[in-house]
């Protein structure tokens, strides 16, 4: 049966109230984000730089978000390990990521991971680091790089040292050294810098590539410093050499930062960035930086992915120059 005109719109307009209410009341019942806690996995042994940076912003942006952020800690793979396990998650908003640029970046152009770069999205980075420091012990022989060079050409392979794993910047910095000089040395990795250092305090390794964990042992006298592996000389040691300036082109290009699953709504990330940057200007903030020789620095979502696809880019570049051969082709 046909309808009439009149009756045909009435009957449109009806429906497309009843739709209307539908569609309300099912946006209507989704509580806002966040509505519970939210996970965080931070990808580096505790007591390190990362872990007590993105601690301290946690702590405070669960205050701004309302809900509380439960931390636990997987340091395995220099981070390669959380951003696996992250990038499985559902893109709800509930389950993130405290990490480095190098488990995106770097570690998948040195080894085979279940993931790509892009498989989670960033959500902010916070900070650069400042020092990162060549070490070994205070009773080592070893002055100078140029001491630990020459007993690596002397004894090949007798040289260990520690890292927080393959395709770390300190890992890439190493064997930069050791391709540009024709020697061959150890890695030892570890599934953090605080571990790393602790090999080398219990004469484990040789030497150690890590960060500023090593600052007051330093002061201490317990450990020497021989050049740091940052773009250039930092405040606190001002007579210690860049790796640069003693000849070796390479420095420590890296972020830290928070990331999602890959999926993940933008207004969600979008929240997220909101109170974790917002958290950076904590009084206590800068302060806790300096003491951990990190740079405050900040960029959002977007232009944390724009760095993050040229750093890809730039560090396989550099890869392929050195012939560093991935893990899978030394065996």
């Amino acid at each position: 049966m046909r309808m009439g005109g009149s009756k045909a719109k009435l009957l449109a307009v009806v429906l497309g109230s009843i739709f209307s209410i539908t569609l309300a009341g099912s946006l209507w019942g989704q509580p806002a984000y966040p509505a519970k806690q939210i996970d965080l996995l931070i990808g580096y042994a505790p007591g390190g730089i990362v872990d007590v940076s993105e601690r301290f912003l946690a702590g405070k942006a669960e205050k701004i978000l309302g809900q509380s952020m439960v931390i636990t800690n997987n340091g395995g793979g220099g981070s390669s390990v959380a951003v696996a396990i992250v990038a499985t998650k559902q893109p709800d908003g509930y389950f993130l990521a405290g990490c480095g640029s190098t488990g995106l970046v770097r570690i998948p152009q040195f080894r085979t991971v279940p993931y790509k770069w892009d498989d989670l999205t960033p959500i902010m980075h916070f900070a650069t680091p400042i020092l990162t420091s060549l070490v070994v012990r205070s009773d080592s022989p070893f002055k100078t790089v140029k001491d630990l060079v020459e007993y690596a050409r002397k004894n090949p392979g007798k040289v260990t040292y520690s890292t927080t794993g393959v395709g770390s910047p300190m890992h890439m910095g190493m064997e930069y050294i050791a391709k540009q000089e024709g020697i061959k040395w150890t890695h030892v990795p570890y599934p953090g810098t605080m571990p790393a250092f602790m090999a080398l305090l219990g004469n484990h390794v040789t030497a150690q590539a890590g960060a500023a964990e090593c600052v007051p042992y330093i002061k201490e006298g317990k450990v020497r410093l021989l050049a740091t592996i940052s773009e250039k000389r930092v405040k606190t040691f001002p007579d210690v050499p860049t790796l640069r300036e003693l000849g070796y082109d390479t420095f420590n290009e890296t972020v830290f930062m928070f990331a999602a699953p890959k999926g993940t709504p933008q207004p969600v990330i979008d929240k997220l960035d909101n109170a974790l940057h917002k958290s950076m200007a904590d009084p206590d903030f800068n302060g806790l930086m300096a003491k951990l020789e990190m740079e405050p620095s900040y960029r959002n979502s977007a232009d944390t992915r724009k760095y993050l696809e040229d750093a890809q880019g730039r560090i396989g570049k550099l890869i392929r120059e050195l012939k560093i051969p991935r893990e899978d082709e030394k065996k």
